[in-house]
């Protein structure tokens, strides 16, 4: 269908009998000429009205002033007090209304495993929330640290690994304090049961803040944990292979720590 039927389609469909475009159309069909002759409008002849019609004004002014006067709203001034006590029953209905509940923090998450190299105890986030294999790129840069440290490079894993958070039903608290109370608790008694560490490393964010109460921030340094004793703050080993520009911080820190449990195993 071309332009022109398809326009005349639509005119019929809205029941345009006739029409003038204002300029001209593509493809259009040529206008007709009686369409297009002006028509000068006719004057307007107004009829006088009726004689019985004619009524004098005096009579009808009273009439509306009587009107309007009876549709005007009423103001009423308050007395003096009287607004405090219709403000009262506002105020009192704003209060009892319910204040919106905060949202919940939701509970961090995170993997750690306790492992030990010869008299020094480590908590490393495990990337990927899984044990360490063999052939893994995190766990083979670990055996690395370990040799650098001169520490045994085949750690042992001491319990099973601690996931956050907890699968446990009921409303047992999640939130972060809970979390660091947990690990806490979790690494003193591991560390009891085996022989004392001179030092407790400490790899990964999550290690670092649910078990040393400390942020990123304490990347390479030494820390006093109150329940723990002395620990060493590392990055991941994530960051470590992501961004390797760290080692050489790391392997300048380990220069000063290392004393600690190299002088305890003499």
């Amino acid at each position: 269908m071309n332009t022109e039927l398809r326009r005349r389609a639509y005119l019929d469909a809205m029941q345009v009998a006739s029409w003038l475009p204002r300029v001209e159309l593509p493809f259009a069909a040529p206008s007709r000429p009686e369409l297009l002759v002006a028509f000068e409008p006719e004057p307007e002849v107004v009829a006088p009205p009726p004689a019985h019609a004619k009524q004098p004004v005096q009579a009808v002014a009273p009439v509306v002033s009587e009107v309007v006067a009876r549709e005007r709203p009423r103001i009423e001034v308050p007395k003096p007090g009287t607004a405090s006590k219709a403000s009262e029953p506002a105020a009192e209905e704003a209060s009892a209304a319910p204040t919106p509940r905060e949202r919940p923090t939701p509970p961090p998450r995170f993997a750690l495993q306790l492992l030990r190299a010869g008299n020094c105890a480590l908590l490393v986030e495990l990337p990927t929330g899984e044990p360490f294999q063999s052939r893994d790129p995190a766990y083979l840069l670990l055996k690395d640290l370990l040799r650098a440290a001169g520490l045994p490079d085949a750690p042992q894993i001491i319990g099973e690994p601690v996931r956050w958070p907890l699968l446990v039903r009921g409303n047992m608290d999640q939130g972060p304090q809970a979390a660091l109370d947990f690990v806490q608790s979790f690494i003193g008694a591991r560390l009891e049961e085996q022989e004392p560490c001179a030092c407790l490393w400490l790899i990964g964010l999550p290690a670092i803040r649910f078990a040393g109460d400390a942020d990123a921030e304490a990347y390479n340094r030494e820390l006093q944990v109150e329940a723990l004793g002395f620990a060493w703050a590392l990055p991941g080993l994530e960051l470590l292979m992501d961004e390797p520009q760290r080692k050489r911080e790391l392997w300048h820190a380990m220069q000063h720590v290392r004393r600690r449990w190299l002088e305890a195993s003499a």
